[in-house]
């Protein structure tokens, strides 16, 4: 394996220029299905206008019959590979027929209709993204640090914990925060969460759909690094049943009208939207999520809305610091950890900028 090392250590950033590119997209099975391959250039590329559209097998991702096999790579967003370093780069694509009608699981175009209209570009959305996720050992799925087939000790010492007994797995999230900063996404912050096992990290402020371009490449850059350590990430919304928090992917909004003085009426009047559109923001709002949002344990109930200030077992919380300003952000804390944030984040936009009563 020191070979093996010793190879994965080479610096390309000198190889008569040529790089490598990691093409990643979102395949057609779980709402987590990453995928990606490489391909060399003969330069380096910063824009995604620049890089070439390429394809892949759909009939092996769950996006189409063997007899029409062929689907279409759009480069939409690039970030610096922290993984090859140099000048290589990791590529988000979205996927679209040869026709060049996108596929039932592109989200990003119908998110980019919705971000590029003229209302809702004037607005500026801005979001921040609070990504929660469990490392789970690899074969037996039981998150690390916990006893096989058995239980730590309650909640209560590992929220923003320090110690063995108390953080589990530091070293990958310290590996995945500084990953994301050589990446080029704005990551603003990482902490270990209630249940041991559990962390998350923040995406944000990001203007409106680079927030699920962003997420999307920290939760690739995320997997690889457990997939060098061995570790298994899951991003189900209550990985644990039973007295423990589940995890959810609290989405923080404002709009420029928000963020100036009166913006806490904005903000209010949005927040009534949501409330009319509870119903069709749940369903889009993750997979197995009614296992999570119970009532208990920071969430609030499924099957109804409510909203507070500083309240964490509401549907949306406003902060304190936006009730003294008279201005600000609120925090829709209903998506779960494995929605897509191109669906949740245009979502929002959609609601609150655009939808009528």
């Amino acid at each position: 394996m020191s070979l093996l090392s010793d190879l994965a250590k080479i610096n390309l950033s000198n190889t008569n220029e040529k790089i490598i590119a990691e093409y990643i997209w979102i395949g057609g099975g779980s709402s987590m299905d990453l995928r990606s391959k490489a391909r060399t250039l003969p330069s380096h590329v910063t824009e995604p206008a620049k890089l070439p559209k390429w394809n892949y097998d759909g009939s092996s991702t769950n996006q189409a019959t063997g007899d029409n096999s062929e689907v279409i790579l759009h480069p939409e967003a690039v970030f610096r590979d922290p993984f090859r370093g140099g000048k290589n780069i990791l590529v988000i694509c979205d996927a679209y027929t040869p026709g060049g009608d996108p596929i039932p699981t592109n989200k990003r175009h119908s998110a980019a209709e919705i971000f590029s209209h003229p209302d809702v570009a004037a607005e500026e959305p801005w979001y921040g993204i609070e990504q929660e996720y469990t490392l789970l050992q690899k074969d037996t799925k039981w998150p690390i640090g916990w006893p096989v087939g058995g239980y730590p000790a309650p909640q209560g010492p590992y929220y923003c914990g320090v110690g063995a007994d108390k953080a589990y797995g530091r070293d990958i999230v310290d590996a995945h925060y500084k990953a994301c900063l050589y990446a080029g996404i704005d990551i603003s912050g990482i902490n270990a969460e209630v249940m041991p096992g559990q962390w998350e990290f923040q995406v944000g402020p990001v203007l409106g759909i680079a927030a699920g371009d962003q997420l999307w490449a920290a939760r690739y850059i995320l997997e690889r690094i457990a997939e060098i350590a061995g570790v298994t990430v899951s991003f189900d919304p209550k990985p644990i049943p039973g007295d423990w928090n589940g995890a959810g992917a609290h989405t923080n909004y404002s709009t420029k009208s928000m963020r100036h003085d009166g913006g806490i009426d904005v903000i209010k009047k949005a927040i009534e939207k949501l409330g009319k559109r509870h119903k069709e923001h749940i369903a889009a709002y993750g997979e197995g999520n009614e296992r999570r949002l119970t009532g208990r344990h920071e969430t609030a109930d499924i099957s109804s809305f409510s909203w507070g200030v500083a309240n964490r077992g509401a549907s949306v919380r406003i902060g304190r610091d936006t009730e003294k300003a008279g201005k600000g952000y609120f925090e829709d804390r209903r998506p779960s950890s494995n929605m897509d944030p191109y669906i949740v984040t245009s979502m929002i936009a959609e609601t609150t900028i655009l939808w009528k009563p």
